[in-house]
C-alpha cells in the first residue's frame, strides 16, 4: 500500500458508519482496477456497457444488481473486501450495487472522469461532506 493508499484510507476510516465503509470500497476497488477508468472498464468487459454508459452520461443512471456486482468483480474479490471490512459478501455486492451507480455519476459530472487519485480522493469526500 502506498503513502496515498495509507492517507487516504485514514482520512475515509475516521468519517465512520456507512459513509466511511462506503467511500472505503469505492476506494478499494479503484485502487484494485487501477483507477476508476478501470473499474469501469471491468464492468463494461462484464456486458454492462450500457449501464456504465449511463452513470458516465448526463442522463438517468441505470441500476446495477447485487448478483451483477458478484458476477462482474467475482466471488474472490468479494471474498477479499467483505473479509477486508468486517461485512458479508452480500452485503459488500448490495453496497456497491447501491452506490457504485451515483459515485461514478458524481465523479463524472461533465461526462468525463477525473485523471488521477487525488481528485478521486477529493471528490469522494467532497460526496461524503454534502
Amino acid at each position: 500500500m502506498g503513502l496515498f493508499d495509507s492517507v487516504a484510507g485514514a482520512v475515509l476510516g475516521k468519517l465512520g458508519g456507512e459513509q466511511g465503509s462506503v467511500a472505503q470500497m469505492a476506494l478499494e476497488l479503484v485502487n484494485q482496477h487501477g483507477g476508476i477508468s478501470g473499474v469501469l472498464d471491468k464492468f463494461k468487459e462484464g456486458g454492462l456497457a450500457n449501464e456504465v454508459a449511463s452513470w458516465v452520461g448526463t442522463g438517468q443512471n441505470l441500476p446495477i444488481s447485487a448478483d451483477q456486482i458478484s458476477a462482474v468483480l467475482g466471488d474472490g474479490q468479494i471474498a477479499q473486501m467483505a473479509e477486508k471490512f468486517g461485512l458479508t459478501p452480500d452485503v459488500i455486492s448490495s453496497k456497491i450495487a447501491e452506490n457504485l451507480p451515483a459515485i461514478v455519476d458524481k465523479l463524472s459530472p461533465n461526462g468525463e472522469l477525473p485523471s488521477d487519485g487525488a481528485s478521486v480522493l477529493g471528490q469522494l469526500m467532497g460526496m461524503l461532506k454534502s
